[in-house]
């Protein structure tokens, strides 16, 4: 009710300013015409007989008076009309200003603060000095004033709007809080109907705590790396101190392997001496790997390329692990592309990758079961499949499958010897090569890995390159072509017509 009365009284009022303004009007309008009612008639009896200029001076100013009464009147409606609209157009942008978050500036073009707003202004000014003209800049830490002028030039030359971050100086530093405090100035430019800059609306947010998680991340990351490089020497130190024993281990047992010193004495004690030669053996090749390992993540691991025959290398890892896949009632076989010829790469790394893959696939497949190598070049590239009828791997493991020290099966429950880095070995010497490695598995049905190099090793990363100005190598190394983790059947095409087997 009150609120109606008011409304009824201001529109009341200002209708008796408007008579009031029309009334002034007319008065003036009046003590023109009646000047023009002497003036006009006197004027036109000069041209024509008294008789007739002085009803058509009368009449004319009559008609004047009428016309400059309805036109005056009319256009002192307007301006009140216009004036209230822009004075409820300021009202609302000053209203958006005030309650738009954080805090809001008003700058000149030359970077001084004229007004002060914001839903947050009290919070900001709780622990700023004055913004007013040059204090906010005062407040800018010393080196981050010069990003603040840059902005404001930048908008001077025609940018409508930009952001930067600064830090501003605590007017007291309270135990606890820091010396300064971190700000996103978003800054937006107002101009003019001629395009010239007149101000600069400034909303200033607090991210001091999104920059306090910046700096923990960096400070984690930079943790873990040094942590991953510490890891990486202590393995390679103890990989070359294992080997020195090692060596002599293996040496000496086969020489009473050989009994070349003496005649054993009975069964028992070969059976004991062939014991410590394949354990001497597996923990050599155990400290091989972790070397090989910690070299490729720590990017010294070199290539030597050169042309070998692919069919010949497949043929050695078929003569090396034959025996082990035949005393454990399995298939070993392998289908090569006719007229596959050479490949460039380091023959050592590339037997490593055979005999891990086989290997593996041996260890992980039951009695009766199949391991096939397929070979063949598709577009430039050596595909190497290598398929089992093994025990698979879940789905939902195969993400983790390739990290260094990682199997399928826990330590309680796993039925499989290893250290869970050969297949980390694996993608690490891929991805040195400049190739893809890729894995699909059922559950109960195989798994096929498989394997694209570079068949004139263009990709491979050599000695010549150095690691730190040239392409690094991630280890586990990202895969370039994405994992396939559907448990659905695969169909691999090798050797024209020939199918890898489904795993």
């Amino acid at each position: 009710m009150d609120r109606a009365g008011g409304s009824w009284l201001s529109r009341t009022s200002g209708n008796g300013e408007v008579r009031a303004e029309e009334l002034a009007i007319l008065r003036r309008l009046a003590l023109a015409s009646s000047a023009a009612l002497v003036v006009v008639p006197t004027a036109l009896s000069f041209v024509t007989s008294p008789a007739v200029a002085l009803p058509v001076g009368v009449a004319t100013v009559c008609a004047g008076f009428l016309f400059s009464a309805v036109g005056s009147i009319a256009l002192s409606r307007q301006r009140p009309a216009a004036s209230a609209v822009e004075a409820v157009v300021v009202e609302h942008r000053d209203l958006m200003l005030e309650a738009a978050c954080g805090l809001v500036l008003l700058f000149d073009p030359q970077g001084s603060v004229t007004s002060v707003g914001g839903r947050d202004q009290a919070e900001f000014l709780s622990w700023m000095r004055d913004p007013s003209g040059r204090g906010f800049i005062e407040q800018v830490h010393i080196s981050d004033r010069i990003l603040f002028l840059q902005a404001v030039d930048t908008l001077r030359q025609g940018r409508d709007a930009l952001g930067v971050d600064l830090r501003l100086e605590r007017s007291a530093v309270v135990e606890g809080n820091d010396q300064f405090v971190h700000v996103h100035l978003e800054m937006s430019a107002r101009r003019n109907n001629e395009g010239q800059l007149t101000s600069i609306v400034a909303q200033a947010r607090d991210i001091s705590y999104d920059q306090q998680l910046r700096e923990e991340a960096a400070r984690k990351a930079a943790e873990a790396e040094s942590a991953n490089d510490a890891k990486s020497r202590f393995l390679a130190a103890v990989s070359h101190e294992l080997r020195t024993p090692l060596n002599a281990i293996l040496g000496f047992s086969d020489i009473l392997t050989g009994e070349y010193f003496g005649k054993l004495e009975n069964d028992r004690q070969r059976e004991y001496v062939g014991l410590i030669r394949q354990s001497g053996a597996h923990l050599l090749s155990v400290v091989n790997t972790m070397l090989d390992m910690s070299k490729i993540e720590a990017g010294r691991y070199e290539l030597l390329l050169e042309p070998f025959p692919i069919d010949a290398s497949i043929g050695t890892c078929e003569a090396m692990l034959g025996l082990q896949a035949k005393e454990k009632g399995l298939t070993l076989t392998s289908r090569i592309q006719r007229g596959l010829g050479e490949i460039v790469a380091d023959q050592r790394a590339f037997q490593q990758i055979l005999i891990n893959l086989v290997g593996n696939a041996i260890k992980f497949t039951d009695t009766g079961g199949v391991i096939t190598i397929d070979a063949a070049m598709v577009d430039g590239m050596l595909k190497l499949a290598i398929s089992d009828t093994g025990i698979g791997i879940a789905g939902d493991r195969l993400t983790t499958l390739g990290q260094p020290f990682v199997q399928i099966q826990n330590e309680y429950t796993r039925r499989y010897a290893g250290t869970g880095l050969g297949l980390s070995l694996v993608k690490g010497l891929v991805a040195l090569h400049g190739g893809s490695f890729a894995i699909a598995s059922v559950p109960g049905e195989g798994t096929v890995i498989t394997i694209l190099i570079p068949l004139d090793g263009s990709g491979a990363v050599t000695a010549l390159e150095p690691v730190d100005a040239g392409r690094t190598v991630d280890f586990p190394p990202r895969l370039k072509s994405s994992l396939e983790t559907n448990g659905t059947r695969i169909e691999e095409m090798v050797n024209g017509p020939a199918k890898a087997k489904i795993a």
